[in-house]
């Protein structure tokens, strides 16, 4: 029995690291879901009763200055804030999961999207570092940087590569 050609041609290779920043999106979206869900589970409720609980059930220590400056934080959560809270994380999620969808499929919209969006939170975080230097700001910084870095090759030498393969007009 032969192999029709279908059978024969062997899969394109896929792209390892659009498959690595799809699984960092989608699990990012997964993170803005459960966010999104907290914060409308919290409607209706009294924030700051709710971690003055959590704090005595944990032990942690009254007196703490941290303790007590996220008691007072908390106690000004409001209903109106935790549904934009949940706003926020809902649009992020989507957005999230239409980036890590794209990516994994190899969609060159998505590569620019996830550009374009990886571009605009640089700046920002740039300056949260300058404000205060922590390992994870570092660390969230240079990978976005590294992203930023790779999507841009990528999408050139892709743009590279079809200028190169459209033919040449006559006359031109």
């Amino acid at each position: 029995m032969k192999n029709s050609p279908a059978q024969l041609a062997s899969p394109l290779p896929r792209n390892v690291w659009l498959i690595a920043i799809a699984a960092f999106k989608l699990a990012q979206a997964l993170l803005f879901l459960a966010i999104g869900i907290g914060a409308l589970k919290l409607l209706h409720k009294d924030v700051g009763d709710l971690m003055t609980q959590l704090a005595d059930y944990l032990r942690f220590n009254a007196e703490s200055r941290l303790v007590n400056f996220i008691l007072d934080k908390a106690a000004l959560v409001n209903d109106r804030l935790l549904m934009r809270i949940g706003e926020v994380g809902f649009i992020y999620a989507a957005l999230d999961l239409t980036e890590g969808i794209g990516l994994y499929l190899e969609k060159a919209w998505a590569e620019y999207l996830t550009l374009l969006i990886t571009a605009s939170f640089l700046p920002w975080e740039a300056f949260e570092v300058s404000r205060r230097l922590t390992p994870i700001r570092i660390g969230l910084l240079v990978a976005n940087i590294l992203v930023f870095i790779y999507l841009l090759k990528l999408v050139t030498e892709r743009a590279r590569s079809r200028r190169k393969a459209r033919p040449c007009k006559p006359g031109a």
